[in-house]
């Protein structure tokens, strides 16, 4: 031992070593850890810092979300009719939707389903032309039946249309009196109607009494005439 550290081989200086050296029976006692002997305990090598954890990269902020002003599901950069009042149907321009192709959108369309160019969008009632009623009567004149059997060949071709039925009176006697007697001429003629093949389903009778006039309840003409029936489709 001494020739190998003459010669550079080996180094027995040892700290832990009461005589600073590794020699003899330190040898037992000494190697391991520097102050420990051979067959103590392991020497625990002491722990490596845990890698610092790298924190998770931040989401993305979310891109803007576009506006729209209007609240009709399409932003404003590709709504082409940016005012639409809330609650309207649009397309995907962003503009109402006119179902029936009339010029009036659904949204101020009053038959929305029924192509009319009036100022409601439905189509001008159907005056029975010379279904009129003497005074103080619900039962058709004898004429009556030629014009109603012709109107009844007419609405086959309105094979989906609902319609209303109205009667009418004059002005001469009480509001509620003239109510009562324009829905009896009302449904007068819905069962007429009904008698020549039209179904019942499709035919609603309504009195309107005298607020509907069509001529001066100041003259027996314009009374006669204001003591009518009118058809309405209503879709």
């Amino acid at each position: 031992m001494t020739a190998h550290a003459q010669e550079g081989f080996y180094d027995p200086s040892n700290v832990g070593s009461p005589t600073g050296k590794t020699s003899a029976h330190e040898l037992f006692k000494t190697i391991g850890c520097p102050g420990r002997a051979l067959l103590d305990k392991e020497c625990v090598a002491p722990k490596e810092a845990p890698a610092p954890v790298q924190a998770p990269a931040p989401a993305p902020a979310p891109a803007p979300r576009e506006a729209d002003s209007d609240g009709d599901g399409v932003v404003d950069s590709k709504d082409k009719c940016p005012g639409t009042p809330a609650g309207r149907k649009v397309n995907a321009d962003g503009c109402e939707i006119d179902s029936d192709g009339d010029g009036l959108v659904d949204g101020v369309d009053q038959c929305p389903t029924v192509y009319a160019k009036t100022a409601n969008g439905c189509p001008p009632p159907l005056v029975l032309e010379g279904v009129e009623f003497d005074f103080d009567k619900a039962t058709l004149r004898p004429e009556a039946a030629a014009i109603l059997d012709k109107t009844a060949a007419s609405l086959e071709h309105w094979a989906n249309a609902n319609i209303e039925v109205a009667g009418h009176t004059d002005s001469i006697g009480s509001d509620e009196y003239n109510m009562k007697l324009s829905q009896q001429r009302a449904e007068t003629v819905r069962d007429y109607l009904i008698s020549k093949g039209i179904a019942a389903d499709r035919l609603t009778a309504k009195g309107y009494g005298e607020t509907n006039p069509v001529a001066d309840n100041a003259t027996e003409e314009g009374r006669f005439k204001n003591r009518r029936v009118e058809l309405q489709r209503m879709n």
